[in-house]
């Protein structure tokens, strides 16, 4: 590490030496000798007494070394916080994100990251596409979790591809089938899950220009589940929720294979936290497949 004028100066009173000065701070006598006089060219005034083979304060060394030493501990102070944030220690990242990535993409990856940085701390907050986007724009989360395909005009990259499936209650005629058609749902009593502004399953049928016979319409995705356990109607969930979670329920592919992209938000690059941007650069090398 690289030491300031006024630290190497508190290094040579404290040793009482330039030598061992030097010695300790790993620099040569000449190095440590010329540090202290451009020091001492910049205030205008002698600091050190050379001429008795000892080292001792002059009177206006006396008066300086108070404001000298202060700020050498508070440049101290800066290099062990710039060191702190370099390795992410005691940091807090705020994320945006949604159920799905909250239960399977991101556990695994706080985990790694924790790893590799113990003190680091994380705060989640769960919305849905438009208002975790409205979050990252207003800084009120770091980073962000949304539909790539309606970033709300953020920078974004795409760490996933998350598909639509069938969910149907156990015994209904179309757990009979391979797969189903959006044509064959949308003649069901269906309950949709309640994306905000942005509904993939809705867009998937207004594409096919189906009118789908909407129930109910629900933000939780194990509600949904429950609902559809007791024969109220048939959804269309995600494949990341439904994994280990879809008990008592028939999940069918759907032929038209409707899907998001998961993307990772951002307001400003540049002036991302460290730890949140080093959180993001891990998402982005783990998450390379971009596939859920």
């Amino acid at each position: 590490m690289r030491m300031s004028r006024c630290q190497v100066f508190c290094a040579v009173v404290e040793t009482g030496s330039f030598t061992q000065a030097a010695r300790e701070l790993g620099y040569t006598q000449s190095a440590v000798s010329q540090t202290v006089h451009s020091l001492e060219s910049e205030l205008g005034v002698t600091l050190l007494d050379r001429r008795r083979g000892s080292l001792s304060l002059t009177r206006d060394g006396e008066t300086f070394m108070p404001n000298i030493r202060a700020v050498a501990q508070a440049e101290e102070e800066l290099d062990r916080r710039r060191q702190e944030v370099a390795g992410l220690m005691g940091a807090t990242i705020r994320v945006g994100t949604f159920s799905s990535v909250s239960r399977k993409i991101l556990p695994p990856l706080m985990h790694r990251f924790e790893g590799l940085h113990p003190d680091v701390r994380f705060v989640l907050r769960q919305g849905e596409y438009t208002s975790i986007a409205e979050w990252v724009a207003e800084g009120k989360v770091d980073i962000g979790f949304l539909n790539g395909d309606y970033s709300e005009g953020l920078p974004c990259r795409t760490v996933a591809t998350d598909t639509m499936m069938a969910v149907l209650p156990q015994g209904h005629p179309l757990a009979a089938r391979d797969e189903v058609t959006l044509a064959q749902l949308a003649r069901e009593p269906i309950i949709l899950l309640d994306e905000g502004q942005v509904s993939v399953a809705l867009s998937s049928f207004h594409k096919l220009s189906l009118v789908p016979r909407i129930r109910y319409e629900v933000t939780d995705d194990y509600s949904i589940l429950a609902m559809v356990r007791e024969g109220l109607g048939v959804s269309i969930l995600y494949t990341t929720m439904l994994e280990g979670y879809a008990t008592g329920v028939e999940v069918r592919p759907i032929a038209e294979r409707p899907s998001r992209n998961i993307a990772l938000a951002w307001s400003a690059w540049d002036t991302l936290p460290v730890a949140s941007r080093g959180f993001a650069e891990f998402i982005f090398g783990e998450r390379g497949d971009a596939t859920a």
